[in-house]
């Protein structure tokens, strides 16, 4: 009975849009609504995923970045309305769940290997 109304619940509180699938590791643009009085406004905030957290409507994902020299880490629920846009803009290689030796790190230390894409050749049939 308890767990058929989380389920409801947990149906009810998803996204009604998709957003495109991003990994750990991969570097993403969000556009995030902030609401300031009566007024709202898109406020960008771009970094490398390094952690993704929970399942169904609770999951989340956090980001960070540096700046001025300090790094910034936030966290953002995935299934939230205040989330306007994610854009992927570049794939990490990692071999680990978690990158949090990333706050360790600074500079090329820090750098991710970019993901191969792999190109196969389907032949073409001649007519």
């Amino acid at each position: 009975m308890i767990a058929k109304a989380l389920a409801t619940i947990h149906k009810e509180n998803l996204r009604k849009d998709t957003l495109p699938a991003f990994a750990i590791g991969d570097t993403i643009k969000i556009q995030v609504r902030i609401r300031e009085g009566g007024k709202e406004r898109l406020q960008a905030y771009t970094g490398v995923v390094i952690a993704r957290d929970g399942h169904g409507s609770t999951e989340t994902f956090t980001v960070r970045r540096l700046a001025h020299g300090v790094g910034v880490e936030r966290i953002f629920p995935l299934h939230s309305p205040n989330l306007a846009q994610l854009e992927v803009e570049s794939s990490g290689q990692t071999r680990r769940a978690k990158l949090y030796y990333l706050r360790d790190r600074a500079g090329k230390s820090a750098r991710l290997r970019e993901k191969s894409k792999s190109t196969k050749t389907v032949p073409v049939a001649k007519a």
